[in-house]
């Protein structure tokens, strides 16, 4: 496997710092960690954790390769299966756990989204039928299958022990990446979060169809000036309160 010359790393990252005009307090606030754990990685003491290798290598302005290698790689230069290998195994080891995905919990989840899938499915096509839908209908409903099946199947249940030891408002996890400033993650307020954005896509799926069907039978007219600030109400409001009520009372 490929290793990592800790006194190189943060030779590198103390460089890459300074080209960006940072102090280390300054680089540790944009990550929500202490100067302290800054001065470990530059000094050779420790490296960063895996949650913090994308956030640190987009502020120090490099790939999460060239961060891992400790040093640039040219636009020419290519890498061999075995290198690139090594360093892929390097990241994933950087972290001794293996947290547990949703679908591998027995959850009821999964089942309540794909009956929320469904019913959504059919409240939609329900009032695109009885030309009942707005300019926002397929956008809320898709949106409620995209999140609903990541937070229902995908999501990860625990948060690595590095969230609990530092003060982090940011979670990526593949393409699917949040930022809640304001909110501590840790593994007090994750199930609480997670079950937040489960009842939320679910319930945007299956309540906005009949919603915006009821409202636009109602009164076509009206809804045509009031569906944009209803679907930002229900979509980012509907979410993003909740997450950060519920985010405080438990971090």
């Amino acid at each position: 496997m490929f290793e990592i010359d800790k006194k190189k790393f943060g030779a590198f990252v103390a460089e890459l710092r300074r080209e960006k005009g940072y102090t280390q307090r300054e680089l540790a606030e944009k990550l929500f960690v202490s100067d302290k754990a800054v001065s470990k990685w530059e000094t050779a003491v420790s490296i960063p954790d895996t949650a913090l290798l994308i956030p640190l290598a987009e502020l120090l302005g490099v790939t999460v390769t060239e961060l891992l290698m400790c040093q640039r790689v040219c636009g020419e230069a290519s890498m061999d299966t075995e290198q690139v290998e090594g360093i892929v195994k390097t990241a994933i080891h950087l972290t001794d756990e293996k947290a547990e995905r949703a679908y591998q919990t027995g959850s009821r989840w999964p089942l309540l989204y794909v009956c929320s899938l469904i019913l959504g499915m059919a409240g939609t096509a329900f009032c695109w039928y009885r030309q009942l839908s707005g300019n926002t209908l397929f956008t809320v409903v898709a949106l409620g299958m995209i999140f609903g099946a990541y937070f229902c199947f995908a999501v990860k249940t625990r948060l690595p022990v590095f969230y609990d030891e530092n003060r982090l408002g940011f979670y990526y996890d593949g393409i699917f990446r949040m930022n809640v400033p304001g909110i501590r993650l840790n593994n007090s307020n994750w199930p609480h979060l997670v079950q937040v954005g489960r009842i939320w896509s679910c319930a945007l799926m299956v309540l906005y169809p009949p919603l915006q069907g009821v409202l636009c039978w109602a009164n076509k007219a009206l809804w045509g000036r009031l569906e944009l600030w209803v679907c930002l109400a229900l979509v980012l409001g509907g979410l993003f309160i909740p997450f950060y009520v519920v985010g405080k009372k438990y971090q």
